[in-house]
């Protein structure tokens, strides 16, 4: 038997395997359907912090923001708004927006579409027993992404938000490893400020939370945060929420 033709369905699993990891996981692709990826102007910088809320961080992120004027989007697992109802609370009403995480935070690329379902549902009913509205918006953990997803959250009324940038904060390294990892919001801003026909902007996802237990350690985040908030409001950007993001370009 010709070789090409035995080692041919080998290379097109292959392929096909790669064409759905990539779909699965490139905050960017767009296979498995659309996604929010960037800003609508180059001014504008989305900041989403995801696995709250969380009593050990997310109250002093708040008040970091606060003293910038930026809000911010947090995408909150149903269980933990469950044990913290005060707290989604507090993030709704300190102006800043509620998106949909999971219920548990699973990998949602091996959940079935009734689990996919189910986890979406929980948290945003969890979110809306805690504020009384329910949520707009959705990320999926680890931004892995399934065929059915996105059909769901549209079905939901959730459309999906990526991000430009994941610095890698969950990883638990110290500020001084986080500060220059965050470095390219500060680059695109000078470069695309310089140049007015830019037409988008960064969104960076980071953590106020850890998904696997309550009150994680994000103070490198927050150190992080307090070195980049007032330089990159200096460049001339504007912390907005995905609500301003999507819907409002920046003037």
């Amino acid at each position: 038997m010709n070789a090409w033709l035995i080692a041919a369905p080998a290379a097109v699993v292959t392929l096909a395997t790669g064409f759905t990891a990539y779909g699965a996981a490139y905050p960017r692709a767009q296979l498995f359907g659309p996604t929010i990826c960037r800003t609508n102007s180059p001014r504008q910088l989305l900041l989403t912090f995801d696995d709250g809320p969380n009593p050990a961080i997310t109250p002093k992120l708040m008040d970091l923001l606060d003293r910038y004027d930026a809000r911010a989007t947090f995408f909150l697992v149903g269980r933990f708004v469950r044990e913290c109802p005060d707290l989604a609370r507090e993030i709704a009403a300190r102006g800043h927006v509620i998106g949909n995480h999971t219920d548990t935070h699973p990998n949602l690329f091996y959940c079935g579409a009734s689990a996919t379902r189910d986890q979406l549902l929980r948290c945003s009913a969890a979110i809306a027993s805690a504020t009384g509205a329910a949520p707009n918006w959705f990320r999926p953990p680890f931004g892995m992404r399934s065929p059915w997803l996105v059909d769901i959250a549209r079905e939901i009324g959730l459309p999906v938000v990526m991000w430009t940038l994941l610095p890698g904060d969950w990883r638990g390294k110290p500020a001084e490893w986080l500060i220059p990892r965050l470095q390219p919001i500060a680059s695109n801003a000078q470069r695309n400020l310089a140049h007015p026909s830019a037409p988008t902007g960064d969104i960076l996802c980071l953590h106020d939370g850890d998904y696997s237990h309550q009150n994680g350690d994000r103070t490198h985040t927050l150190a992080a945060l307090e070195y980049w908030l007032p330089r990159w409001r200096d460049l001339g950007l504007e912390f907005v929420t995905i609500e301003q993001a999507v819907r409002t370009p920046a003037s």
